[in-house]
């Protein structure tokens, strides 16, 4: 059992406490198993084997429940991959493995600073954009591995040609906040980074478990209804709202507030009827929404999108929780931080549990 689970002591630690911690996990990594568990993850599975560890992958989107699973046997660390997703980049950027990275799909926001700073170098290069790969490129880099994601719009049939091993990492499609966390074990047991990998993932589980049973406590004594809220906005052809069996809807619910959207079935984000999902919305609580801007994102540039969310009850009350994708490393790190995530909205829903905390992505706009 790993230290991270054993740390429970008579003496009581508050989730608040736990997030203003500054030491550095990665010092204590010792202290932790070699083995790798799988506990949350539904598309990993590690077999310890006399021939070396079996990883089976699989699609963990209930959507995909007959896609074909990649088997991956692990004799010896690997030490270069390339990256075509901010996400998978983040799993590297969790463990401090960084310089691992020798080529990186083109981002438009790019956040990490180490990567900046091995692509100044060269010690990390650019081999194109998703559908645009440069193969020679790839194949300079000379990679151990290259991750590839589930999006049918990647273009990643075309790194085939480049006979080097292509792994498909579905992390994003884990629809548990630690699922998707967990799948640094995977990054940590091709880089022979178990012990480390352990480590981080026990330091993200015990604060995200500690939040959220405090959360849970605080509802059952108090009085006042739980919170409602809603997320998304009309993009295009209608309302993009996260899906009821969702990530975020499982955060929502673990910060202590009710998912106006929860009998939705979908484990992704999904876009809906703009008048239904406004009808619903309209008298929410609060009201979730990310994207890209320029500058600070207000209530004034929200209702300029569309006159009739003035009209919603989170947007007169102040209550609007935006994640700015062009100032924050969300695509990067938000996967692998579902404890920051988490906290997030606990400062917004229950900001008494989380007196001293400073949000990382999601803040109240005005």
């Amino acid at each position: 059992m790993s230290c991270g689970n054993n740390a429970a002591t008579s003496e009581y630690v508050s989730a608040d406490s736990l997030y203003q911690q500054q030491d550095s996990v990665f010092s204590h990594a010792d202290e932790f198993s070699d083995t790798i568990e799988i506990k949350y993850a539904k598309g990993l599975k590690v077999e310890y084997r006399p021939d070396g560890v079996h990883v089976t992958i699989s699609n963990p989107d209930p959507s995909a429940k007959h896609s074909k699973s990649e088997e991956i046997i692990v004799t010896q660390a690997s030490q270069r991959f390339v990256c075509t997703t901010a996400l998978q980049l983040g799993n590297f950027e969790a463990l401090g493995l960084e310089e691992k990275i020798v080529g990186m799909n083109s981002l438009r926001n790019l956040f990490s600073p180490r990567i900046k700073q091995q692509m100044k170098s060269g010690a990390t290069i650019k081999i194109g954009k998703e559908g645009n790969f440069d193969i020679e490129t790839v194949i300079a880099a000379r990679p151990d591995y290259i991750f590839v994601s589930a999006s049918k719009h990647g273009g990643f049939e075309a790194l085939k040609d480049c006979g080097i091993p292509l792994i498909s990492h579905h992390g994003y499609k884990e629809s548990s906040p630690l699922g998707q966390a967990e799948w640094i074990k995977f990054i940590g047991l091709l880089t022979g980074e178990t012990r480390r990998a352990n480590a981080v993932f026990a330091d993200i589980e015990q604060k995200y478990l500690k939040l959220s049973e405090e959360v849970a406590q605080s509802i059952v004594h108090s009085s006042a209804p739980m919170p409602t809220v809603a997320s998304g906005r009309q993009l295009r052809d209608g309302w993009y709202v996260v899906g009821g069996q969702s990530y975020m809807a499982q955060v929502f619910r673990d910060a202590g507030a009710r998912y106006i959207m929860s009998d939705n079935e979908d484990s992704g984000g999904t876009t809906l009827d703009f008048e239904a999902v406004y009808a619903k919305s309209v008298c929410a609580d609060f009201w979730q929404i990310d994207g890209a801007f320029d500058g600070e994102f207000s209530l004034q540039a929200l209702a300029g999108e569309d006159a009739r969310y003035a009209d919603m009850a989170a947007y007169k009350n102040g209550r609007v929780i935006f994640c700015n994708l062009s100032h924050t490393p969300y695509r990067e790190l938000a996967g692998v931080q579902p404890h920051y995530l988490l906290a997030d909205f606990v400062k917004v829903f229950h900001p008494e549990i989380l007196p001293h905390y400073e949000p990382k992505y999601y803040k109240l706009i005005k």
